[in-house]
């Protein structure tokens, strides 16, 4: 029997289209109404963004306190990033603001300009992204049309894998350090190749020593409550 109050660490493979609140708030309903466990803590260890799936850890009780080591650890993507084009938001969140030339991108292309994102580096965040501005998110800023002026952050891409190329999506495994927008890259991967860039897929497959491949899905979470909650009567 699982004792969520003393500490339990989840990896769940988040839907497209789900905050990484939607499934916090999913968890504590399954605590309160399955489990019964009307007040407990429940936090995710690094936000996934709406449009993108894979893997997100949430912690429970006492294991919560072990979030921001958690978070701290190396992240694995699998990106599509289409080129042609960009959006506001470098991803599909919102429409495409302007074209480009792609014809002249191809696979050689590609590998010939990856090398020079790795290591550590100065990223600019995305307008659309929770992070905080004067104690407001950025974008709540752009939503309302305001343009704040948004800071680098130091980060770091340890490795860059073109797993295909069909034009005019890469598809790219990308290895880095907590706090990397794949957004940010995907727009600066098509400034790099001459072209616009952004964010078409996402999929989180690593975060520190947890795999996408033993996370749960929400219908395989719910059946596990609904299993536990049967041995508790």
């Amino acid at each position: 029997m699982i004792d969520f109050k003393e500490g339990y660490v989840l990896p769940v493979d988040k839907p497209y289209a789900w905050t990484s609140t939607d499934v916090v708030r999913k968890i504590k309903i399954l605590l309160r109404n399955r489990a019964g466990i009307k007040k407990i803590k429940v936090g995710h260890a690094g936000t996934l963004d709406p449009l993108a799936t894979g893997l997100l850890i949430v912690c429970t009780g006492k294991a919560t306190k072990n979030i921001e080591l958690i978070q701290s650890g190396e992240k694995e993507y699998v990106a599509d990033i289409c080129f042609g084009a960009t959006t506001p938001s470098f991803d599909l969140e919102t429409g495409i603001d302007a074209q480009y030339p792609f014809e002249h991108v191809n696979e050689d292309l590609i590998r010939s300009v990856l090398p020079s994102f790795l290591g550590k580096q100065e990223q600019i965040p995305p307008l659309f992204s929770a992070k905080l501005i004067d104690g407001k998110r950025a974008y709540e800023y752009a939503r309302t049309g305001e343009v704040p002026e948004m800071k680098p952050a130091c980060i770091e891409i340890y490795s860059l894998e073109l797993l295909n190329y069909t034009s005019p999506v890469a598809k790219v495994k990308i290895n880095c350090s907590k706090g990397t927008y794949i957004r940010s890259f995907a727009r600066d991967l098509g400034i790099a190749v001459k072209s616009g860039g952004y964010l078409e897929k996402l999929r989180r497959t690593v975060s520190g020593n947890y795999n996408v491949d033993n996370a749960l899905t929400i219908k395989e979470i719910e059946t596990m409550f609904e299993y536990n909650s049967k041995k508790n009567d």
